[in-house]
């Protein structure tokens, strides 16, 4: 194990011990929230990236290990185990490498090379390798024939199986072909038969004639051939050029020390080349490809569900939430600066479609719930119908007397939400329509509270979501949340059992169990009653206290950062200031006065506590818990619509960062449609990363490069001349 703390604290450039720490804290139950913030002692005050960085590569050694004594045990039984082969395993650093060298002993399905080798012309092949010439050989196979082998030349013809056979089990010749197929080789994709009938929106008209080199293709056009594939509507292939080939070829004769059989080797190698290595080496470079492109796309959509998550909540605010449709009307909510429900309604709102009485009666109605409620914001869902909406809002609002804005927000997912189990239970006595636009209206009162309610996958912020690996997104996702949610911090008596079960230490159950008491006993007046809900052990209560907030409870201390296992110190550095916890609370001006001039590195060394810990204590202490959030831009506030046709080349506008992809980034500009900023419309100077210098929710100022009009289509830029 302590290779294994060397090897990563190497690679992470840490030291060995933090590496050793980090992964028994984590191998006793302890979760990366915690640790990152509640054991930096122990870890050397490792962030949480560097810690999901350990036991990402932790959890690759330990299952290489597994492979190997997997490996070793199977060769062994096989009484093949050399002490050479067995040192190459031992020693090898990346599972492909093991992979490799097992490939010879592995249980398959029997090959013609292996009933060769049935027939008895095994030792012929070795015979044929060495100084021997092809009548030789010929004469030598008489010894070899048989029932099965009945010809010279069909036992030659076995023999050629048989070091084909040999020539693709070869870890050297494997690595090579595999890592020329990755620098060399380039990917081609071609239309299938029976593409026009399957592409009848021509979506992949860009690879029916395309190659390009496999090192240089962009992880977004992997994924898609990968995906036109799928539906066959591609056929994807990897070739190497004639040179790369007609090097690989004498790469391997140069193994074959007697030349009177050139000719003999290379029918040998084109056919090993050709039916074995190549197919195979084809298949493992593409899944390589898929995997790293996958990687890139899930990293990408973690980046991007971080940053939609911390969007700034605007608290305080009483929001009308509308739903837009044509048909159906637009559904219509209250939500009120608490995030209770107040009321629903159907609007007929959309000019031309509904009549001068119908949409006389909206107008009425809506200045009628911001009278009544005291509106703040309008929240309109950017779906169906959203521009009309729009602009029926942007015109009735030029008639209300007090202060109110708009804003256009993202509805994915809303719909999802509102058929589901969650949502039933939120609102049993509304329909799915109702849930929806609570959803959008709630969406901008706190995001992170309502879009932990919805599967991440359809909250719009990925591309190609649904073509990686859904296990590696759900768990990579699910740490992005998990991540958040506890950097955030959550009240425990307002919070949802959703929001609840990311919080370090709580699982579904426990956090249900907590919402279920909470309604039974009232309000949690302290931290400690959580260990009276059925499910929260002593281990639990450890792992979550410092993430659950209690506003107004019976301790303050219960309203900040500040663990319980380190009250005591808490109230140590309160005395030093001359306070105690009830002075604090009642004179928590005066106390932090007072504290100014306390010596954090002076008080850790005289009590020999952890310098990290005292320093975030009294951090806890002198400032009020602030909310991360807080930091981030709020989203931008409207009171009129901008249309198509006011668009012009060079015009400056503000837009919102809705989704960044490895190619650009989309804005919300407030057109029907989101806008393309280019990777290379970002900068005058080079962008390798989009995600580098925009993040979803960024408000950004932009101008607008072209107008396609009959698309809908428009490119931004923001480039300086």
């Amino acid at each position: 194990m302590s290779v294994f703390y060397d090897t990563v604290a190497r690679e992470l450039k840490i030291k060995a011990s933090q590496v050793e720490n980090t992964i028994k804290l984590l191998d006793e139950g302890a979760t990366v929230p915690f640790v990152a913030r509640y054991r930096k002692e122990l870890t050397g005050d490792l962030d949480e990236t560097v810690i999901r960085d350990i036991l990402e590569r932790m959890n690759y050694l330990r299952n290489l290990q597994k492979r190997k004594d997997e490996v070793l045990k199977s060769i062994e039984e096989q009484n093949k185990l050399t002490e050479d082969l067995k040192n190459k395993i031992l020693k090898a650093e990346k599972l492909q490498e093991v992979e490799d060298l097992y490939l010879p002993y592995k249980k398959k399905k029997k090959t013609k090379a292996d009933i060769a080798k049935d027939h008895g012309l095994e030792p012929l092949a070795k015979l044929a390798l060495g100084r021997i010439n092809y009548d030789e050989l010929l004469i030598k196979a008489e010894k070899f024939l048989s029932e099965d082998v009945k010809t010279n030349e069909e036992a030659i013809e076995g023999v050629k199986l048989i070091l084909a056979q040999e020539n693709s089990e070869n870890p050297v010749f494997r690595e090579e072909i595999r890592n020329r197929m990755q620098k060399y080789a380039s990917l081609y994709s071609k239309a299938t038969k029976k593409s026009p009938e399957l592409d009848l929106k021509q979506v992949y008209r860009d690879y029916y004639e395309y190659n390009e080199a496999v090192s240089k293709i962009p992880s977004h056009r992997i994924l898609a051939v990968n995906r036109g594939e799928n539906e066959k509507i591609l056929k994807v292939s990897i070739k190497f050029d004639e040179k790369t080939r007609s090097f690989i070829e004498n790469m391997i004769l140069r193994e074959y020390k007697n030349q009177s059989l050139k000719d003999f080797y290379l029918e040998v190698i084109k056919d090993s080349l050709d039916r074995l290595i190549l197919p195979s080496i084809e298949r493992e470079v593409r899944n390589i490809l898929t995997e790293k492109a996958e990687g890139e796309a899930i990293e990408s959509f973690k980046e991007n569900l971080k940053n939609l998550l911390m969007q700034p909540p605007l608290q305080d605010k009483n929001i009308l939430g509308l739903d837009p449709a044509y048909r159906t009307g637009c559904k219509t909510v209250v939500i009120d600066k608490d995030g209770f429900f107040k009321c629903d309604d159907v609007l007929y709102l959309v000019e031309g479609m509904h009549n001068p009485r119908q949409l006389e009666q909206a107008k009425n109605k809506i200045i009628k719930y911001i009278d009544q409620y005291d509106i703040d914001i309008i929240a309109i869902g950017n779906g169906t119908a959203s521009r009309e909406t729009e602009s029926f809002v942007a015109g009735m609002l030029k008639e209300v007397k007090k202060e109110v804005y708009y804003l256009i927000v993202n509805e994915a997912g809303a719909s999802v939400y509102s058929a589901s189990k969650l949502a039933k239970e939120e609102f049993p006595d509304l329909d799915v329509t109702a849930r929806g636009a609570i959803s959008i209206a709630k969406r901008i009162q706190d995001p992170l509270a309502e879009l932990v309610k919805i599967d991440p996958k359809s909250i719009g912020v990925g591309m190609y979501q649904h073509d990686v690996n859904q296990n590696k997104l759900d768990s990579s996702l699910g740490e992005v949340i998990e991540s958040v949610v506890n950097s955030v911090g959550v009240n425990v008596n307002s919070a949802s059992w959703v929001l609840l079960s990311y919080i370090s230490g709580i699982k579904k159950n426990a956090a249900k169990n907590i919402v279920d008491f909470r309604k039974e006993n009232g309000n949690f007046t302290n931290r400690k009653k959580l260990l009276k809900v059925k499910g929260i052990g002593a281990k639990a209560y450890e792992q979550m206290a410092g993430f659950l907030v209690i506003q107004d409870g019976e301790n303050i201390l219960d309203n900040t950062i500040i663990h319980p296992e380190s009250y005591g110190i808490a109230e140590e550095i309160l005395e030093k200031a001359g306070f105690t916890l009830e002075k604090y609370r009642k004179s928590i001006g005066d106390a932090r006065a007072a504290l100014k001039n306390f010596n954090v590195e002076a008080f850790s060394e005289e009590k020999g506590y952890g310098k990290e810990t005292v320093r975030d204590i009294y951090g806890a202490l002198i400032g009020d818990r602030r909310d991360p959030r807080e930091e981030l831009e709020k989203p931008v506030l409207k009171s009129d619509i901008l249309k198509m046709a006011d668009l012009k080349p060079g015009m400056e506008l503000e837009g919102t960062v809705r989704n960044v992809v490895k190619f650009g980034a989309f804005i919300d500009i407030g057109l029907k449609n989101d806008a393309l900023l280019h990777i290379s419309e970002i900068s005058n100077t080079f962008i390798s990363d989009p995600s580098k210098v925009l993040s979803v929710g960024q408000i950004i100022k932009v101008k607008i490069k072209d107008v396609d009009f009959q698309r809908e289509r428009v490119t931004l830029t923001k480039k300086e001349k």
